[in-house]
């Protein structure tokens, strides 16, 4: 029976998914119903075998792990925690599967939905029945999976797909601190067997079980929706109706309340935790309840009820009141389903409209539907004698039988949460049914009840709703019960207020509530009958405005997330892809492997001259190696460095065939780490690199580590490492600051700015590391290099180091003029006697091109540099020769000197200040531009004559903007091509 149980939903859902085509949609609705249906009924009998006569039954198929560390059984465990959970989860389940035959008969996919229903069914099965946190986690991840399925059940629209996929990942957080805590159980404790954590957690530190029930808590909160990780519950709406009703009523909200339920001999033993569950449910009651107040979706409104009622279970949660958190959360699964279902019976019955503003008057049309939902409605107000009424007053009650500072606040709290849902209860009932009539007359020439299969499910949840609570009320929270005399759910002794909660707590707070409830509902109607004008003029008050829009907008949570947290996130995830996997990975793996053999290959195959004295050079040179090395890396790590650096500068300056000028200041191991850092840095960030290596050459003073291993290997860091590193932040910081200062030509970059502050702020770590200011001083003269300091020069490494720095600086401003001498003679611009175009009119703006010139083409009166707005250098995508949007911002690794500065590649067209514009004249091509890192977005490019001559246009449908080419500073463009050429 109890196999049959756990297989019986996932036998009717295969079925269904597999062979739908074969069983048809009455086959596929008849096999799923049918399994569910006798399920529940077993579920029923197993609840008066192992609850009524506390007769556990324990199941293990098989052995799933077996380990040396880790043993774990495929197996179940029935106890009364279990059969008290199996009854709202399978009665609620079946008769959701009933009502999809009616509501979802004119749907094409029937087979697939009542597949996703079963197995919906069978993953919560598997979490509520596991005897173990590892197979508890495999229910807990299948319910998230099918939820995903269902909500997006009508995949073709959008906001079901958004809808989602925000579940899953909102629940994910969950899982993966649920993940951890679940490792600290396995790391504390040594199993994951209920049975041996829970026997093990009185004799384990308080502090491992707070870390461990933190985690579980916080897994929790995300599948029952608490505030912080609530917002997949409302979007979660975009589901059909029955989905919304077997989701958010009775199975996976209530999975975390389960969790903590099921935790209890656990958590019992940290009162952190219990504090938190306490003010977290206390803090999600009154906030979804005041959100809910300002909904218009009927289904929205019923959503923040739902998270409202799993706030008052934390609550007692964290009151140690298991068995009332139980019981409420089993009461809660008949009214809340009666809920939803009669929303759907509403939305079914107008059109699938679900804005409750537009209904009114349904009453007379939806008897049936109106009678079940305001006995729904009643239930969860709590009014006296309905089922809600027995397990939700008296949370509040056992708040205020604590007889502490925070039970007091909480059942206030509590209570004002109670009155808003009272108050969004009356409104919904009030606004749909009894109201004048909102909606298009069609809705109501059509308005009509559902037929058997939608109406007796609503007939069945609404005797549950008023029945339930008193029937079973003495099983769950009687005194003298003997329920749970399992230990299934455990009360440590310090902690029992039930005694307190029945005979010390006043009448007065007891009668509170429902004061309220009663006083709240009359008013709620007196207004929207009699005083209408007076909310209307409030909502349309400028005060009134602000509240509402804030309210309704659900406290701008999601805004905040969407803002500071998921845009963050996703940020960081884009720049870790481009960098790593799209940039180092890529470049260092297939791209970098494959160039770095073609270059080696090349270089050797120079190597091959012919001409014997220079196979004999290369005999010298190994001779010497052969004899030399052992006694150098004996000696000195630097010396053997040394050589090895002036091995490479003799190869490279024998084996580069640039001109000679070049060839000299290149020749040296500079240039490499110049292209590794530009690699793998995207190409501007050029100093991170050496601040890596920087403090990794301070390990041995800040970390003092001392292991042999360790002590080894940070000798060949720092004899190859620190120097490099130090030059490599000097040549930025101090040289390059000061040579750009006195050619006023460069522009200074913010990196060289953080290089110079970081290597101040290294310098004072010194000074704390090495124990004194003296000795700390030493160290910061000796790491700027300033001429106060000499003993740098006694270290040839140094000094060759210095050297490189001051070449490869050299170097930049040759290769700067150059690059200024051929755009400028190239552009026609800033030279006189390029070109000969005629003077420009009178009302010509000065400086710029004349209307008949293209841009590019040489002028005499254009004296100024050409820029470039909002970017360095502008890239156009031809759309319809080239998608790929992912690609470098440019491409300058094709070009054959400095004066070609028009680059292609196949069809794809780069185009920098200088050339001519023509290719973009077509105003039948569409383009993608880019200026710097601004996409501008796809539109069309064109030539046009502007307020300041011919330039280039761009146009879409939302803005035209004009791309200003005529002016230019020079000095970012020479920084793009100068880092491009180091690239090559």
């Amino acid at each position: 029976m109890y196999l049959a149980i756990i297989t019986l939903p996932l036998l009717g859902s295969i079925v269904s998914g597999f062979f739908g085509r074969k069983v048809g949609v009455s086959g596929a609705q008849l096999i799923t119903c049918t399994s569910v249906i006798v399920t529940t009924l077993l579920a029923i009998v197993a609840f008066f075998e192992v609850g009524l006569n506390n007769i556990p039954v324990s199941i293990n198929l098989f052995r799933w792990i077996d380990s040396e560390s880790l043993n774990v059984l495929w197996g179940f465990h029935f106890d009364s925690l279990t059969v008290s959970m199996l009854i709202p989860v399978l009665i609620v389940s079946s008769l959701v599967h009933i009502y999809s035959i009616g509501y979802m008969s004119h749907d094409p996919h029937n087979q697939r939905f009542f597949s996703y229903l079963s197995l919906f069914t069978f993953m919560m099965i598997i979490l509520v029945t596991a005897n173990n946190f590892l197979l508890m986690f495999v229910g807990w991840e299948g319910v998230g999976i099918c939820s995903y399925l269902l909500v997006s059940f009508w995949f073709t629209r959008i906001a079901a797909n958004q809808s989602s996929m925000s579940a899953f990942l909102t629940n994910r957080v969950g899982d993966c601190f649920l993940t951890i805590g679940m490792f600290a159980i396995l790391w504390s404790f040594g199993n994951i067997d209920y049975s041996t954590v829970f026997s093990l957690a009185p004799f384990v530190n308080e502090n491992i079980v707070t870390i461990i029930g933190i985690c579980l808590l916080i897994g929790a909160m995300a599948k029952s929706s608490q505030v912080g990780l609530h917002v997949w519950l409302p979007m979660a709406m975009e589901g059909p109706t029955p989905v919304s009703a077997l989701i958010h009523a009775a199975t996976m909200v209530t999975a975390g309340v389960y969790l903590l339920m099921r935790t209890s001999p656990l958590i019992e033993y940290s009162s952190t935790v219990l504090i938190l569950c306490l003010w977290l449910g206390a803090i999600t009651t009154v906030f979804s309840s005041l959100i809910g107040l300002f909904q218009q979706d009927i289904k929205k409104v019923i959503a923040y009820s739902t998270m409202s009622q799993l706030g008052m279970m934390v609550i007692a949660v964290g009151l140690s009141s298991y068995n009332i958190a139980l019981f409420h959360l089993v009461n809660h699964a008949f009214y809340k389903g009666l809920l939803f279902l009669g929303a759907g019976a509403v939305i079914h019955a107008v059109a699938d409209n679900q804005d409750f503003r537009k209904y009114g008057g349904l009453r007379p049309f939806l008897p049936l539907t109106y009678s079940v939902m305001l006995i729904a409605s009643l239930s969860l107000v709590a009014f006296p004698f309905m089922t809600g009424f027995y397990s939700k007053d008296l949370i509040l009650e056992s708040a205020y039988g604590q007889f502490y500072f925070s039970g007091t606040v909480v059942y206030c709290i509590a209570t004002i949460g109670a009155i808003f849902t009272t108050l969004y209860s009356v409104k919904v009932l009030y606004l749909t049914f009894l109201t004048n009539p909102n909606g298009p007359v069609v809705n109501y020439k059509h308005a009509h009840e559902g037929d058997i299969f939608m109406s007796l499910p609503l007939i069945i949840l609404a005797i549950f709703s008023i029945f339930f609570g008193y029937i079973t009320k003495d099983i769950f929270i009687g005194l003298g019960s003997g329920f749970f005399a399992d230990n299934s759910l455990f009360i440590h002794p310090t902690h029992e207020i039930m005694l307190d909660t029945e005979f010390a707590v006043p009448t007065f707070f007891k009668l509170l509530p429902l004061f309220f409830t009663v006083s709240m509902s009359v008013l709620a109607i007196v207004l929207s009958e009699f005083l209408p004008k007076i909310l209307l003029s409030f909502k349309f008050s400028r005060l009134g405005y602000i509240i509402f829009g804030f309210f309704n907008q659900r406290f701008l949570i999601e805004l905040f997330y969407n803002k500071y947290i998921t845009g963050l996130v996703l940020k960081l995830g884009g720049q870790t892809t481009k960098v790593l996997d799209k940039g180092s990975i890529e470049l260092l793996g297939p791209f970098g492997l494959e160039k770095g053999l073609i270059t080696l290959s090349r270089n050797i195959a120079n190597l091959d001259t012919g001409v014997i004295t220079s196979y004999a050079l290369y005999i010298l040179i190994g001779f010497i190696f052969y004899i030399l090395i052992p006694y150098l890396s004996l000696a000195d790590n630097s010396l053997l460095l040394l050589l090895l650096l002036a091995l490479f500068s003799v190869i490279n300056i024998y084996s580069n065939r640039k001109s000679k000028d070049i060839t000299i200041l290149e020749a040296n191991i500079f240039s490499y780490y110049f292209r590794l850092t530009l690699k793998i840095l995207n190409h501007n960030k050029l100093t991170r690199f050496g601040f890596i290596l920087f403090t990794v050459s301070l390990s041995k003073i800040i970390f003092n580590i001392g292991s042999e291993s360790f002590f080894n290997y940070n000798n060949l860091i720092a004899a190859l490492l620190t120097p490099l590193s130090l030059k490599y932040a000097f040549y930025f910081a101090c040289l390059g600051l000061i040579l750009k200062i006195i050619l006023n030509n460069f522009s200074i970059t913010k990196n060289e700015k953080r290089a110079f502050f970081f290597v101040i702020f290294i310098s004072l770590l010194k000074v704390f590391a090495s124990g004194g200011f003296s000795s700390g001083f030493d160290h910061f003269l000796f790491t700027l290099n300033l001429p106060l300091n000499i003993g740098w020069l006694a270290n040839p490494f140094i000094v060759y180091f210095s050297w490189i720095g001051l070449s490869i600086y050299i170097h930049d401003v040759v290769l700067y003029f150059r690059l200024k001498n051929a755009l400028f003679m190239d552009a026609g611009i800033g030279n006189s006697s390029a070109g000969n175009g005629a003077s420009s009119s009178s009302n010509q703006v000065p400086g710029s091109p004349s209307p008949n010139q293209v841009i590019g083409s040489p002028s005499n009166q254009d004296t100024r540099r050409p820029s470039l707005p909002s970017g360095y250098i502008f890239c156009i995508y031809d759309v319809s020769v080239n998608q790929k949007m992912d690609d470098l911002l440019f491409r300058l690794s094709s070009y054959n000197s400095y004066n070609d500065l028009r680059f292609k590649k196949s069809n794809f067209f780069t185009h920098i200040v200088g050339r001519d514009l023509t290719p973009f004249s077509d105003r039948e091509k569409t383009y993608i531009v880019r200026c710097g890192n601004n996409t501008l977005g796809e539109g069309r490019v064109y030539i046009e004559d502007g307020p300041n001559g011919r330039g280039l246009m761009y146009w879409n449908r939302w803005k035209k903007v004009t791309l200003e080419v005529t002016k230019n500073d020079i000095d970012e463009v020479y920084y793009w091509i100068n880092s491009a050429r180091r690239q090559r």
